[in-house]
């Protein structure tokens, strides 16, 4: 059964171009569940805004798949008396890794401002102390491309404190299969899961178990898939692998997370997807993360009383400027629609 590389990464990019900071997802949420109905299947929404997929198996018991379609990002935390906003981060990341980064700012009434992220000294020409200046919330501000020079000038646009950051992803699909972009965090996850999704639905073919897919809206801060359905019994979280130290995965491989900062995942289906990996040909890695957590880890500590396993496509750079490979993507495809027909 083939994965549908084209519909994988044309999906990506869509997913990618769509903003989408944890709490701010109502945009990228209605784009999945468009993208399931032209598959033909049915979602449903819970209050906290998770989009599940249900494809009725074989039989009745449940298999949960999870990916999560919010990012990092930002939100205002003040308004300058010079007109310039001082953020607050949404998520884990470098404040380093987002200085000169453009961003747009998402007002509540739904207009749109662009700007760019700036240290409080942005020049060595004026700055003695520019270099040396640490990087941390206190000491980096988001300057506006309007004509702003007060806080009131600010306010006439109708930002406020509460409103929304996302960061410009810069995605650049190449020739040869890289993919370089912000938000490849679980993004590239996401159009996996869509991609094995689409194989079945192209060929007919009936999975053992009744899958309920989970696109979560809050995992970037812990808690995104803290609720699953009661039916699901196996979680598999679909999510980026890291890379780095003494880690064995690559861009082109697919991570298999053996433990990660909440524990070790379960035996038998971490050793099941090494199985399959390895009957299917699929290039993989088996990694620890420490540093790590998941939608499987706020899961377990939800209460959820569930078998849980946690892959996904090898990604540089995790939470900054990130890359990946095609390959990873579709082998993560590949390696779902395994263990969805084999298990």
């Amino acid at each position: 059964m083939k994965i549908d590389g084209a519909y994988m990464m044309a999906l990506l990019e869509k997913l990618l171009g769509t903003p989408s900071p944890s709490g701010y997802c109502g945009r990228i949420a209605a784009l999945v569940e468009q993208e399931a109905a032209a598959l033909g299947f049915g979602t449903e929404r819970t209050p906290k805004g998770n989009i599940i997929v249900t494809v009725p198996g074989q039989r009745e018991e449940t298999l949960g798949l999870s990916a999560h379609v919010d990012t990092l990002g930002g939100m205002v935390r003040a308004i300058k008396p010079n007109g310039a906003i001082r953020f607050t981060p949404v998520g884990g990341y470098m404040m380093q890794s987002v200085e000169n980064e453009y961003c747009r700012i998402h007002t509540r009434d739904g207009r749109e401002y662009e700007g760019t992220v700036l240290p409080v000294k942005p020049s060595v020409h004026v700055y003695g102390d520019a270099r040396e200046l640490k990087r941390e919330e206190s000491s980096m501000e988001i300057r506006v491309d309007e004509r702003v020079a007060s806080k009131e000038d600010v306010l006439a646009l109708g930002i406020s404190v509460g409103d929304f950051i996302s960061w410009e992803p810069r995605t650049r699909v190449l020739a040869n299969g890289y993919v370089k972009s912000r938000h490849l965090d679980d993004k590239a996850g996401v159009a996996a899961v869509f991609a094995m999704l689409k194989a079945l639905r192209d060929s007919g073919t009936i999975p053992v178990r009744t899958l309920n897919v989970v696109i979560t809206v809050y995992e970037e801060v812990g808690h995104g898939a803290a609720y699953l359905p009661p039916a699901i019994r196996e979680l598999i979280a679909v999510d980026m692998g890291a890379m780095g130290d003494d880690l064995s995965c690559t861009e082109t491989d697919v991570s298999i997370c053996a433990k990660d900062s909440s524990g070790p995942y379960d035996y038998g289906m971490t050793t099941r997807l090494i199985e399959l990996a390895k009957r299917e040909g699929i290039a993989h890695a088996v990694d620890i993360y420490p540093h790590y957590g998941s939608d499987a880890s706020a899961a377990l500590k939800g209460g959820s009383n569930i078998r849980a396993a946690l892959i996904g496509p090898g990604v540089h750079a995790s939470h900054g400027m990130e890359r990946t490979h095609e390959l990873a993507i579709a082998g993560t495809a590949a390696l779902l629609l395994a263990y969805v027909l084999d298990s």
